[in-house]
């Protein structure tokens, strides 16, 4: 039985960049997903081998076994002829995929070396698709995640780590030659009380510099009793002295 045209069945991508992905619902923070990366950079991961073997009809569940196999850096493209990492590649097939936000946490939540690419994966497509008071709730817990991260660009690999990508993700309009939405601060937020003041891990900042105060004060007066007692006890060597001096002078 001969298929006519319109059983024609295309491939994901092309049909995801061909629509302009008006059959997808928008992302939350109102973009189409189809158009947040570039088109050159997109045209460059469809026509990837990577792409093309390892993300084809790919589910939510499958993007966790191609990052533990496959991703050994973050990146965008790399080299002479601005090669797409599979790690942009993942990042363009979660665009089509728009996982809930149920999924996006269970893939925040996975532990170990193992994961920690899956966690920078899901911190990006976090940063490109949420809205800002998400971005900044959903991502500012991971800023103590002191793992090591591999990032490849043109002009060669380098050494990061989840948190400073994380960082990188917060405050930069590009990452992984991708131009992030202009987000706002997190100081315009807190003061539309959109976000609440983030509290530092360390404490509070005003009661450490009142315990920096309070420590200082000590020692200055620790400082100043030491410096008394040594003087006073100078002067009870003088007054000893002339004590036996008189003494030894009344003896016969």
């Amino acid at each position: 039985m001969s298929k006519s045209k319109g059983d024609t069945v295309q491939a994901d991508a092309r049909r995801f960049l061909d629509e302009r992905g008006s059959n997808a619902a928008l992302a939350p923070n109102g973009l189409n997903p189809a158009t947040i990366m570039e088109k050159a950079v997109k045209d460059r991961i469809v026509d990837s081998y990577f792409y093309k073997e390892q993300c084809f009809a790919l589910n939510e569940a499958d993007i966790i076994d191609r990052v533990v196999e496959h991703v050994s850096f973050i990146g965008g493209t790399h080299g002479a002829s601005q090669k797409p990492s599979p790690f942009l590649c993942l990042a363009f097939k979660l665009l089509q995929l728009a996982p809930s936000d149920a999924i996006i946490q269970e893939y925040l939540s996975y532990g170990g070396e193992h994961f920690k690419y899956l966690r920078a994966l899901a911190c990006f497509y976090v940063r490109m698709t949420r809205q800002a008071k998400d971005v900044y709730t959903t991502l500012e817990p991971f800023l103590e995640d002191r793992r090591k991260l591999r990032r490849k660009a043109r002009a060669g690999t380098s050494l990061t780590f989840v948190d400073e990508f994380v960082d990188d993700l917060l405050n930069k309009d590009r990452v992984c030659a991708t131009s992030l939405w202009k987000m706002p601060k997190r100081e315009v937020l807190e003061d539309l009380e959109i976000l609440d003041p983030r509290v530092s891990p360390l404490g509070d900042i005003e009661d450490l510099l009142e315990e920096d105060d309070e420590g200082g004060d000590k020692d200055q007066a620790n400082g100043e009793r030491e410096e008394s007692g040594e003087v006073s006890e100078k002067e009870d060597m003088e007054v000893d002295r002339e004590e036996d001096g008189r003494s030894r002078s009344r003896s016969p």
